[in-house]
């Protein structure tokens, strides 16, 4: 039986490599789902608790829609949509920022594009960093049997994030130089 450990040995990618994940190649959501999974677990490695409470609250207001379809056939509004966020976080545990990160991704219907985004939770905040993005074919990380590459998705998504972080360092580093001068 041949290893899929092609792109392994990042850092804490071999602990998840128990079984390979698979996606089905043909079925776009289901490789989306996978990836998305997979960028969660990679976050929340990387020491950004998950806050759940936006999917608390999407499931409550799920129950209520709900309800209210059960009252009535046709209800003309969709408060189920959101904007493609699949993973909201907390700062990571002793970080100097105050904000955790949304974490989006899109792939559109008919293409192997898969955009991820970072982006700060409170973009108001003066913590806040500058959104960053990586955009890969899917190709990059599934073989032609769909199995998942994770070690490159591992890869890709942990610079993605410590691109964002670097932004926020560059940010304390520029202006302690321009408050010491």
């Amino acid at each position: 039986m041949a290893s899929s450990n092609s792109g392994e040995g990042s850092s804490g990618a071999a602990a998840t490599a128990k079984i390979p994940k698979k996606a089905n190649l043909l079925d776009q959501h289901s490789v989306k789902h996978l990836l998305d999974e997979s960028v969660s677990e990679i976050v929340a490695w990387k020491g950004y608790p998950e806050d759940v409470r936006v999917s608390n609250l999407r499931l409550l207001v799920g129950v209520v829609i709900i309800a209210i379809a059960l009252l009535a056939q046709f209800y003309p509004k969709n408060y189920t949509k959101e904007k493609e966020a699949i993973l909201f976080t907390y700062p990571p545990p002793g970080s100097f920022t105050s904000t955790g990160l949304v974490i989006s991704s899109k792939l559109p219907r008919f293409s192997d594009m898969y955009t991820l985004m970072i982006a700060s939770a409170d973009p108001k905040s003066i913590s806040a960093n500058k959104p960053v993005q990586l955009t890969r074919s899917v190709t990059k990380w599934f073989t032609k049997d769909g199995i998942l590459a994770e070690g490159l998705l591992w890869k890709d998504v942990e610079k993605l994030i410590d691109d964002y972080a670097t932004d926020r360092k560059s940010k304390f580093y520029s202006s302690t130089l321009q408050i010491s001068h």
